[in-house]
């Protein structure tokens, strides 16, 4: 193949391109693909280049925090406290390094999400349709649209049907633009290209075949690129919020460090530099410097055990979202259950045979129901059977003893009943060659195909919902020909078909004698009427047995979950029953949410768990409404049509098998095996993560206040400061990079789906938090100066009786540690007393670094340590266990008052 660039592909005729291209309607074969990727590259675009390491790491320092910070340690080197300003320089570059190296862990994890939910490409390779990732699309593969998808590469359409392409982001324009096979001007511009489909372009509707001409950066959006930006944001609400606290509480510390050096100088008359060193030891103290890097890690440890239970998250704050999900509008159809369908019911005008067997595979029988006669039934569906196999697109595979369907799995159950009838699909396809097919449209829910029948004419098929086909027919196909509709027999039918749980497709067809008038014509949708009704079909689709258990815990966390869904209102209603869905089920249907108010709509929602019979426009309105009466809603959705609700729900959850592309991008969430046990194990995961956020947080702000604290009482007494600039840094280094981290790996407290979901609008700080902050900081400057004086009171030195206070607020963060573990429970039990793995491994580090910083000649020289004896260890101890045995009794207290939350 010569060299393809330069070429106006939209004004050459299909022969053209095809022979320029070396290809076929029958597509490449797989080694000519591979050879073809080699010299062309992936069909991606460049990659955006990530900002240098070296600028990546100078951005951990842009905060007002460390701002605030390196100002502290300039004013220490200036007075000459070159320790303090050496250890407060560490601190800061030590949090930079955590964080610069947990932003690179991060955006690594994004980019491999990103893979997992790669979109895939439908291509013909050696004569047989296959899917195929995007990236693996070269020139001259045959390439299969269709509503929903993504164009994959630069198409030259070879057949379009009905074929709508949203172009806006190529083009500007805002309507869709229909796209049609013949050629075009050679000087036509980009927007009248009808006969090319662009790479990165969305279908909006109908069907479509084009060869790939052009892959990668030479498509038409692939040049301009670098306009484009590919890199996924770290940032999320939560952290815009810490950030937004951290700025506030710099402007608050920088207000009362200044107030108190006033004070120290002018009413307690201290030497103006120590009162400036105080005044940086009160602000190294106050100053959480480490929160915002250890909640990042928070969140994206969320996000990889989420992707690790097949959720993948595609926008960070979905994580924090769905901790609060407080109801789940789901799809029935594979989400709920196995999308595995089987057809068990076939009724005719004559006869209804009851089929055996389950999922694709071949093996089952026809039995008559109401009739001894097998044969005669089964001879009478013949017709039926054979519209199902022909106006249809699915192929059944089998890989190791399973079968698989390649394409929509009602289609594939049709090709098994085929198998099962005798019939050989393949066979009966080539010797009815189709001549034209109007794809399946959700507007007019219903696909036709025409084909040659083999003594001669045409016939069209046609198969959809039922109700849709009967008013298009005139006639039924009765046991000695066309005889007059019977619309209430039907009607019973396909209603006795619903309430056992079965999904109905009804099937009609049309001869025409006259070949030659309608074999080079297309198929419109006006050309579908004056059918003869062939019958019906009623299909399973099993729950998944997982779900009912999902379902019932969804429940016991206060989640409902509510079943939004294309089908008819009985046939969903006998699903929900099976799955346990509500205490007291109601059903509504499309019409009902069309004849309701936005108000009554609210009502009607909050109140209904399915809804039948639904369209694109009705499920956004039910979304909408949910979200009125303050719910936080998750939307599941798979189709194009799903798109608008699942942007407008707090968090848009696409099927990541059977979802298109369109659905995946205006999702925050992509489910990689289509089953709702993922949902909730997301929600578990996402309350989970918002525990550990509230955890970190309730852990660093209150060991900061005791530290502030005693340093403010020291100055407003004027007694000898309890710790030094130096010693402080070396508390908040040692715990940050320890202790602080391992809240971010705690796993899920008990009962954690048991409790209600927490309101969207929670504060961060909220009054049981802020409680929790001053109670904790108090008990932390008690214990502190109470050990200070003490010590001093027993004629030690200054800076024995620092060491001491050092040691205690260490062991007072350990014991607290244990306590803030459990926000919901008592920490009095093996597991809150053994700690996780990453709780041990911390905690020794944390006991090594104090050994060293108490008993080591060298940090006595850095930080103005003494070592202190074995009775000093236990009574520090013994402090500790008083304080936890007194934040254990609070948090009992207030669980029983219902205060913790």
């Amino acid at each position: 193949m010569h060299d393809v660039e330069g070429i106006d592909w939209h004004a050459l005729p299909h022969s053209t391109v095809f022979s320029t291209l070396s290809t076929s309607a029958t597509g490449i074969s797989s080694d000519e693909a591979r050879r073809r990727l080699a010299l062309h590259g992936d069909n991606a675009l460049p990659e955006v280049a990530a900002p240098h390491p070296v600028f990546r790491f100078l951005a951990q320092f842009n905060n007002a925090l460390i701002y605030f910070l390196l100002a502290a340690a300039v004013a220490a080197l200036v007075l000459g406290h070159g320790v303090d300003a050496f250890v407060i320089v560490a601190v800061v570059t030590v949090n930079a390094v955590v964080g610069f190296i947990q932003e690179g862990k991060a955006e690594q994890a994004l980019n491999a999400i990103r893979n997992m939910i790669s979109p895939h490409a439908a291509v013909i390779r050696d004569g047989t349709r296959t899917s195929i990732p995007v990236k693996e699309v070269v020139p001259g593969d045959v390439v299969m649209v269709e509503a929903g998808d993504r164009v994959p590469a630069d198409l030259r359409l070879v057949r379009a049907r009905n074929l709508l392409v949203d172009e806006a982001m190529l083009t500007g324009e805002s309507v869709t633009a229909e796209k049609d096979e013949g050629p075009v001007a050679i000087d036509a511009p980009l927007g009248d290209r009808t006969s090319m489909a662009f790479s990165g372009t969305l279908v909006a509707a109908g069907q479509g075949m084009g060869v790939a001409v052009a892959t990668g950066g030479k498509t038409q959006i692939g040049r301009i690129s670098t306009l484009m930006s590919t890199v996924q944001p770290l940032t999320t609400p939560l952290l815009r919020q810490i950030n937004s606290f951290g700025t506030g509480f710099t402007v608050v510390a920088f207000v009362v460090s200044a107030a108190l050096f006033a004070f120290a100088v002018l009413v307690r008359s201290h030497d103006w530099v120590e009162a400036l060193i105080a005044v940086v030891a009160l602000a190294v103290g106050a100053i959480p410097e480490g929160l915002p890097a250890v909640i990042t890690i928070t969140l994206a440890i969320g996000v990889r055990r989420m992707a690790a239970r097949n959720a993948v998250i595609r926008r960070l704050p979905a994580v924090e979202t769905l901790g609060a999900t407080s109801i789940i509008c789901s799809d029935k159809t594979g989400t709920l259950t196995r999308n595995e369908m089987t057809a068990r019911r076939l009724v005719t005008a004559t006869h209804r045979l009851e089929v055996s067997g389950s999922g694709y595979a071949p093996e089952g029988d026809f039995k008559a129901l109401g009739s001894d006669d097998d044969v005669a039934a089964l001879e009478a569906a013949e017709e039926l059977i054979r519209c199902g196999v022909l106006c249809n697109d699915a192929t059944l595979a089998e890989t190791g003893g399973l079968w698989r369907v390649n394409g929509d799995p009602m289609e594939g159950a049709l090709v098994t009943l085929a198998l099962k009838a005798g019939l050989n699909p393949e066979h009966l396809r080539a010797e009815w060659r189709r001549h034209d097919e109007v794809p399946f449209d959700p507007q007019h829910r219903f696909m036709a195909s025409r084909h040659g029948h083999p003594r001669g004419g045409t016939v069209l098929f046609v198969k959809g919902a039922p109700e849709a086909l009967l008013a298009r027919a005139r006639l039924q196909a009765g046991a000695g020909g066309p005889e007059p509709l019977d619309v209430t027999y039907w009607n019973g039918q396909i209603a006795i078909a619903a309430q056992a749980g079965e999904r109905v497709l009804g099937f009609a067809a049309r001869v025409a004698n006259t070949p030659a008038a309608e074999e080079g014509t297309a198929l419109h949708i006006g050309d579908v009427d004056g059918l003869v009704f062939l019958g019906v079909v009623g299909f399973i689709d099993p729950p998944r047995p997982e779900v009912i258990t999902a379902i019932a815990e969804c429940r016991a966390a206060g989640i409902a979950v509510k079943m939004i869904t294309g089908d008819h209102a009985a046939t969903a209603a006998a699903i929900a029953a099976q799955l346990g869905l509500a205490a007291h089920l109601e059903t509504a249907t499309g019409a009902d949410v069309d004849a309701a108010s936005d108000a009554e709509l609210a009502v009607l929602a909050s109140r209904v768990s399915v809804f039948a019979r639904t369209s694109p426009e009705h499920k956004l309105r039910i979304v909408r409404a949910l979200q009125s009466t303050g719910a936080v809603v998750a939307m599941t959705g798979d189709g194009v049509n799903d798109a608008p609700a699942l942007k407008q729900a707090d968090v848009g959850v696409a099927m990541g098998v059977k979802g298109t592309e369109a659905a995946k991008e205006a999702s925050e969430m992509v489910l990689l095996n289509d089953n709702f046990v993922s949902i909730v194990a997301a929600v578990h995961e996402g309350r989970t993560v918002y525990d550990n956020v509230r955890k970190v947080i309730a852990w660093t702000l209150p060991t900061n206040g005791g530290e502030v604290l005693a340093v403010i009482a020291a100055i407003l007494f004027g007694f000898v400061m309890p710790m030094s600039a130096a010693q402080i840094l070396w508390i908040n280094l040692i715990l940050t990079i320890t202790l602080g981290l391992v809240l971010a790996f705690e796993p899920s407290e008990p009962g954690v789906m048991r409790r209600p979901p927490r309101r969207a609008d929670t504060p961060l700080l909220t009054p049981f938090l802020l409680w929790r902050v001053v109670f904790v900081s108090f008990l932390f400057t008690v214990g502190t100066l109470g050990m200070f004086f003490h010590s001093l009171g027993e004629g030690r030195d200054l800076a024995t009786a620092r060491t001491l206070v050092v040691n205690t607020i260490v062991v007072l963060e350990i014991f607290y540690l244990f306590n803030v573990r459990f926000t919901h429970a008592t920490s009095f039990t093996l597991r809150g007393a053994l700690g996780t793995p990453a709780v041990l491994l911390a905690l020794a580090a944390v006991v090594v670094a104090q050994l060293a910083f108490t008993f080591l000649p060298i940090m006595h020289e850095v930080f103005g340590t003494q070592p202190v004896t074995v009775v000093d260890g236990l009574i520090i101890v013994a402090i500790g266990v008083i304080f936890m045995a007194i934040l254990e009794g609070e948090k009992t207290l207030l669980r029983r008052f219902g205060i913790v939350a």
